[in-house]
């Protein structure tokens, strides 16, 4: 359980920044894992007001709200046709329906959490963090930095082209995955991977070919040594041997459903609940 001293709604986003620079100033976000923390807090800001919420989309890119829930990312048509069913894909797992309804993307990106599915999804994507202050910043490159006291406005995925498919292995239905993994391809022949939940947070690598047109045996053999690139953790999920086996698989399956939508296949999950 939290506790707090005072609930304060900003006026405006400079005022916002002001407030969050003090230490015991904390943002509430969709206030989903933070009030099941136990601690003591000066001063929670809600920023509800003063962020954006919807998905909008352009000709070069969409622009996803700080506020935007998980629910929304699940359900919209327009970004999952783009990513091959992957935004879908990498928050339909997460606990049940009323939880996405009330998660953040601000939340979930900003939080840099090594057991994220979004970010280990959006960094095979031209993904870009949105800061109020820093202005945009490569996702890549945001996932390296430390935490300030700066505040996220939005995440921007560029329409590059890219194929992705995102995979990831849990104990439970509603547990934290023990491994995600992410892939993407694009039209200039360079492969870029992600895991997740190493247990540390997500990394990202680009390899030049295409993994998706080799055949099955030497695909699982090319998966294996990307997987082998990447450094693993033990904690009670599993252990860093496991996640490395894991890695080759599910890099490999990744790739086996991008090269199913090159040919024309289904290589991606049901959408009959997807809405505008």
């Amino acid at each position: 359980m939290i506790h707090y001293k005072n609930y304060v709604k900003p006026k405006n986003l400079e005022e916002a920044f002001a407030m969050n620079a003090k230490k015991s100033a904390v943002i509430a976000g969709g206030f989903c894992f933070l009030r099941l923390q136990s601690r003591n807090i000066g001063t929670l800001l809600d920023l509800r007001d003063l962020l954006s919420d919807r998905i909008e989309e352009t000709e070069e890119e969409f622009r996803i709200g700080a506020m935007v829930s998980l629910r929304q990312l699940e359900l919209h048509k327009g970004l999952n046709d783009f990513m091959s069913g992957a935004a879908k894909d990498c928050v339909c797992h997460i606990v049940g329906t009323q939880f996405r309804n009330c998660a953040t993307v601000g939340g979930s990106i900003f939080g840099r959490f090594g057991f994220s599915d979004i970010l280990t999804c959006f960094l095979v994507m031209d993904s870009w963090v949105e800061l109020y202050r820093g202005g945009r910043i490569p996702l890549s490159e945001f996932v390296a930095m430390k935490a300030d006291g700066d505040i996220m406005t939005a995440l921007v995925v560029k329409k590059t082209g890219r194929k992705a498919a995102y995979e990831m292995m849990r104990n439970e239905a509603v547990d934290f995955p023990v491994l995600s993994v992410a892939v993407s391809e694009d039209d200039n022949g360079m492969t870029r991977l992600a895991v997740g939940a190493r247990p540390a947070r997500a990394s990202v690598i680009e390899t030049e070919g295409l993994l998706s047109v080799l055949d099955g045996e030497k695909r699982r053999a090319e998966a294996e040594k990307l997987a082998a690139r990447f450094t693993y953790g033990t904690n009670m999920r599993g252990s860093a041997e496991y996640r490395k086996y894991l890695a080759g698989v599910l890099i490999g399956r990744a790739a086996g459903r991008i090269g199913a939508l090159r040919e024309g296949q289904e290589g991606r999950r049901d959408e009959s609940d997807m809405q505008d």
